[in-house]
């Protein structure tokens, strides 16, 4: 394999407009490895501290993001088309162009899994969820960036050796593909909050459409990081 990859992941003050980086794990495949925490100048919300266990004292005397050195190692990287390998990337992407890091080419292993499971057999895609459901053995906590990418890792390369597997091409090949099915709407499998919690939405698009049409208009007023559900209300609903 030839191309050359960045495991990455992020914890943040939050998950609104306004929130920033705190902390930022990446581990690339010619062997470097960053764990570093960032102070920034607004505070960290309750909730995100309740997830990550960052406080804001742990950020005394730390730098800003681009202040560091790992600030100018990653963009250096992405500026010479390293590919970023994140799950839910749209989220890391965004964080990371905030402090003027643009992304180019990147895999979301969240795309990449719903895209192998065109069954949706697996009831959730979360990366925690998957580590437990494919049985991926490592001794990471969750919601720690370093956790998190040490487990990314092990998935991305589980992915990888099954789509090569399956179709005879070679690694770099698949790892295009990847790139291509991340560029693109995913088809969301299951409904993971409200009455259908659980359910399929093919079911549902049986059951109950108007409970999807309803579901897509108030999707289609903010439709900024909704376009994998707006893919799939349509596409079950024969828009």
């Amino acid at each position: 394999m030839e191309r050359k990859l960045i495991f990455l992941d992020t914890e943040t003050t939050g998950t609104e407009e306004k929130d920033r980086l705190i902390q930022l794990a990446y581990r690339t495949s010619d062997g470097k490895e960053v764990n570093e925490l960032f102070r920034v100048p607004i505070p960290i919300s309750i909730e995100a501290m309740a997830t990550h266990h960052i406080t804001e004292k742990m950020l005394h005397g730390k730098p800003y993001f681009r202040e560091s050195e790992v600030y100018h190692d990653l963009k250096e990287r992405l500026e010479r088309g390293e590919i970023l390998v994140a799950h839910n990337a749209k989220f890391d992407i965004a964080m990371l162009e905030k402090e003027g890091i643009r992304v180019g080419s990147f895999i979301d292993t969240l795309k990449v899994a719903r895209a192998l499971d065109p069954e949706g057999k697996i009831p959730s895609y979360k990366m925690q969820y998957l580590r437990y459901y494919l049985g991926i053995e490592i001794g990471a906590t969750a919601h720690d960036a370093w956790g998190d990418i040490l487990v990314l890792e092990k998935l991305f390369y589980r992915m990888l050796k099954k789509m090569v597997e399956s179709t005879g091409k070679t690694s770099d090949e698949m790892i295009d593909e990847m790139i291509a099915i991340s560029q693109k709407p995913s088809f969301i499998h299951r409904i993971q909050f409200g009455k259908y919690k659980g359910e399929k939405i093919e079911d549902i698009a049986r059951e109950d459409p108007d409970y999807l049409r309803w579901l897509l208009k108030e999707k289609e007023k903010n439709p900024e990081g909704e376009e994998d559900w707006i893919y799939t209300l349509r596409k079950v609903l024969h828009l």
